[in-house]
């Protein structure tokens, strides 16, 4: 559950993080193009046709030619934060990988509300559901009011959904994924790539009995999202056959994160959240 004591610590958080964290994920953009900004980017001679109000006559008085002010574009950004809700999200004793991730896309969000920049809102599962993007605490509002009132149910149709939201965007954004990534990693690959000129952070959830399965014995194991179970007993080598598989999945993204210039990290959900948002942003 999401409260307003959160948010208020979200408040605290986001005066301590400018004084903290040099970050690239905050503020205006500034882009390559030229504008109106109110920011000189540099000087080109005069031409025909150019806005004689841009001439920089100081420049004239000085050397006796015409030259145009130049001005940096200012965009904001806006913030795209999707989130699983997979039914294999609803996993975890004291907080479930749904409920942490939650957590740190509502974080995400405030902290663009408090740049003044929009953000976009989606969750994916079996079907992917967007909000539009908007500022405002009542944006935020809505966001948690859906978080906190939702039933996960059901897979993730992960590829599917992120191409239906490839159409979504437009200029360059920021993307944040949050999911536990359990998905075939041609498909993560694929997914990935179609973001490739956008600034995107991914976000691995895993629950820590998921990283470091301290348990053994007889167990009767369930898959959440197909309801399939299968009894079986767990020995010291096959946890450590276990673990290694756990390695090459997470290794693999990170790769595919690092040829596309992308920000991964591993987060588990007994990760103090506040310390959880230093080490994304501090990136």
């Amino acid at each position: 559950m999401i409260t307003t004591d959160y948010l208020s610590l979200l408040d605290r958080f986001n005066l301590i993080v400018k004084k903290r964290v040099t970050s690239s994920y905050v503020g205006s953009r500034v882009s390559s193009a030229t504008g109106r900004g109110s920011t000189i980017k540099d000087h080109r001679i005069y031409a025909t046709g150019d806005d004689f109000r841009l001439i920089d006559w100081k420049i004239y008085a000085r050397t006796d030619n015409l030259y145009i002010k130049r001005f940096e574009e200012e965009r904001n950004l806006t913030v795209h934060v999707i989130l699983d809700i997979s039914n294999s999200m609803n996993f975890g004793a004291k907080m479930t990988k749904f409920e942490y991730a939650a957590m740190l896309g509502v974080g995400f969000a405030y902290l663009s509300l408090k740049e003044n920049e929009k953000f976009q809102f989606a969750t994916f599962g079996e079907t992917l559901n967007v909000f539009s993007p908007r500022k405002g605490m009542a944006h935020l509002a809505s966001m948690v009011q859906y978080l906190n009132e939702l039933k996960l149910r059901g897979g993730s149709k992960f590829l599917d959904s992120m191409r239906q939201y490839k159409k979504l965007i437009g200029s360059k954004a920021m993307l944040i994924l949050l999911s536990d990534f359990l998905f075939d990693l041609d498909q993560i690959k694929e997914a990935l790539y179609l973001f490739s000129r956008h600034d995107l952070k991914l976000v691995h959830v895993l629950d820590p009995l998921e990283k470091n399965l301290n348990i053994e014995g007889d167990l009767k194991l369930k898959d959440l999202e197909t309801k399939d179970e299968m009894q079986t007993f767990l020995s010291p080598n096959l946890k450590e056959t276990y673990k290694g598989k756990l390695m090459v999945h997470s290794t693999e993204i990170e790769k595919i994160c690092s040829r596309l210039k992308a920000d991964y990290n591993m987060i588990s959900t007994d990760t103090p959240i506040f310390d959880a948002f230093y080490e994304i942003l501090k990136k």
